[in-house]
């Protein structure tokens, strides 16, 4: 007797991977909202899972608790669009290129976002420095490659200053927004560029 083999379609869907990115996602826009609307003290994870309509388990398979998934998600909220230009000839043409992509990026969200979370570091160490990581590590990269760009050019005769003009820089646009709840635009950047950041790296 011959058996048959008898072939079931399979129910479409999307892929695994695509289904875990998308949950993934989800959990992490949540967790911004959450931020937001109530503050990061007061996000728990019970309404975590609840906004993003996912189990807690799942949650926490993949971070540690909510200073691990609020980092993430800020880290890929801005600072995965934060790259260098292509190299428009000069150093002062690449940082405008650059700080004006962060600009017309920067929404009202952000602002409220960079307040509330600055005000949750100072008591959650685990958090401030996850922030700081995330934060910084990109940006410094890319600073570093215009001030390269611009040693090879001849126009600076070292990067001895990058460091401090980052830093520097990170804390006029923090103080903007927080401190004074002023509008980051192009009059801005401008003057951080040609008052603050190139007389700082030609020093």
């Amino acid at each position: 007797m011959t058996s048959t083999v008898v072939d079931i379609p399979q129910r479409p869907g999307r892929p695994t991977g695509a289904r875990a990115a998308a949950r993934e996602q989800a959990i992490l826009d949540a967790a911004l909202s959450l931020v937001m609307e109530v503050g990061y003290d007061r996000l728990s994870m019970d309404a975590l899972a609840e906004r993003a309509h996912a189990g807690k388990a799942t949650i926490y398979r993949r971070w540690s608790g909510k200073a691990e998934v609020v980092a993430e998600a800020v880290r890929r909220r801005k600072c995965d669009d934060f790259a260098a230009p292509a190299d428009t000839g000069s150093l002062r043409g690449d940082l405008l290129a650059t700080f004006g992509h962060s600009v017309e990026a920067f929404t009202d969200e952000d602002a409220s976002l960079i307040v509330g979370l600055v005000s949750a570091m100072q008591n959650d160490t685990e958090l401030a420095g996850l922030i700081r990581r995330q934060m910084t590590e990109g940006k410094e990269e890319v600073f570093a490659v215009l001030v390269e760009r611009a040693v090879q050019r001849g126009e600076l005769r070292s990067a001895a200053n990058a460091t401090v003009a980052n830093e520097v820089t990170s804390a006029l646009f923090f103080n903007r927004v927080a401190m004074h709840c002023d509008a980051v635009d192009e009059a801005f950047v401008v003057h951080v560029v040609d008052d603050v950041v190139l007389p700082l790296l030609r020093c």
